[in-house]
């Protein structure tokens, strides 16, 4: 059993060893991402807190929304620019959004040539789905807590 701790500077945390869940071609989209799993090195399960640090030209995720999960986001650095459904924001440091179940399809993108670090929070609710207006991938997070991924006709990867 990995020994317990009480306090760490987030940048220390380990980064995710598996660079994302999506499937290929998806996957590799995600190139320049680096998530850093707060929460989980504490324990927690009902929500997620991750450090997540985008290289210049890099991705958050795919343009999706989630049907039961709010998100937050809080920008320690960089400027990302936040692409929703109503449109583009640059964002700086100290800014945050939030995202609530069912609303509007977002992702960051890093179009500077400088890393951006954005502080994640979401909820883990089983029976989560994911929708990604832009592609054909469909998200349900299972009672096992792990996303599975289908076709938008339903077709597994």
């Amino acid at each position: 059993m990995p020994e317990k701790i009480a306090a760490l500077y987030a940048s220390d945390a380990p980064p995710r060893i598996k660079p994302s869940n999506y499937p290929e071609p998806f996957a590799s989209l995600m190139a320049g991402r680096v998530k850093r799993p707060l929460g989980d090195l504490f324990g927690l399960s009902n929500f997620g807190v991750n450090l997540t640090s985008l290289s210049p030209g890099s991705v958050s995720a795919l343009h999706h929304r989630h049907s039961r999960q709010d998100e937050f986001i809080y920008v320690i650095d960089g400027e990302p620019t936040l692409l929703t459904d109503e449109g583009e924001i640059q964002l700086k440091p100290g800014m945050v959004a939030g995202f609530a179940a069912s609303g509007t399809a977002h992702h960051l993108e890093n179009r500077t040539d400088k890393t951006c670090v954005v502080l994640e929070v979401g909820d883990r609710s089983v029976g989560d789905e994911v929708s990604y207006p832009s592609d054909d991938i469909a998200a349900v997070r299972g009672d096992d807590g792990k996303w599975h991924f289908t076709h938008k006709d339903g077709t597994p990867y």
